[in-house]
């Protein structure tokens, strides 16, 4: 049986600090249109990445703005990297990209593209929301890490990678409280409701497309697993 996979995509993957990839960008399409060929559905909610602290950073320094106005521009940098996906999914993907996560969506298109809804919420959170209203108990969250750690494996040589955690381990490290920009394996909002709703989520390196193909094939794959 064909699944729905609900998946958390950081902008970083889509547009690093050098502009738009390319090349990951035409694996990561043939990925996905290989998996919808089979049969499957993706709700691929898009995350600001690069492009979102950058401007965000600006407006630090300049002085300029508060909490909820450098939201909003993480929030439209989700939106530009989601209208990015849906040009390159084109007639595989639901004419709308999402931006309410709580609507549900019912769409004969395999595809349906998801982005930032309003302050306070992270792109992590809209994907836990949007698993819950759609009767997946998963999300997969691609990021730039092989692995979540117990602590910032920059900062701490002794940090111990998470094969598997449960959620109070993992709220542990990530902690209560979201703010702008915050650059965590998974964002401490939607821990906390992922873990109220017993979600499981996967913690995986983006780059790695092979195995993020060994994790939707259910096989043995690189990563961290929270639960």
């Amino acid at each position: 049986m064909r699944k729905t996979y609900v998946l958390s995509v950081g902008g970083s993957l889509i547009v690093p600090a050098g502009g738009p990839d390319v090349v990951w960008l035409k694996r990561f399409r043939a990925l996905i249109l290989g998996q919808v060929k089979a049969g499957d559905k993706f709700f691929l909610v898009i995350g600001g990445g690069t492009t979102a602290r950058l401007y965000q950073r600006a407006a630090i320094i300049v002085g300029a703005g508060g909490k909820a106005e450098r939201d909003w521009l993480g929030i439209s940098a989700t939106r530009l990297n989601a209208q990015m996906m849906k040009t390159i999914f084109s007639d595989k993907v639901h004419a709308e990209v999402i931006i309410n996560p709580n609507r549900k969506v019912k769409t004969p298109k395999p595809l349906v593209l998801a982005a930032g809804y309003k302050p306070g919420w992270s792109t992590d959170y809209d994907a836990v929301l949007i698993a819950k209203n759609h009767g997946a108990d998963t999300v997969i969250n691609l990021s730039n890490i092989d692995y979540a750690y117990d602590k910032d494996p920059k900062k701490f040589k002794d940090a111990k990678k998470l094969v598997k955690a449960t959620w109070p381990e993992f709220r542990k490290v990530v902690g209560f409280k979201w703010r702008p920009g915050l650059n965590l394996p998974f964002d401490p909002i939607a821990s906390g409701e992922a873990a109220k709703h017993k979600m499981r989520v996967i913690i995986l390196n983006g780059r790695n497309l092979k195995n993020l193909r060994a994790c939707l094939l259910g096989k043995k794959f690189r990563g961290t697993t929270i639960a």
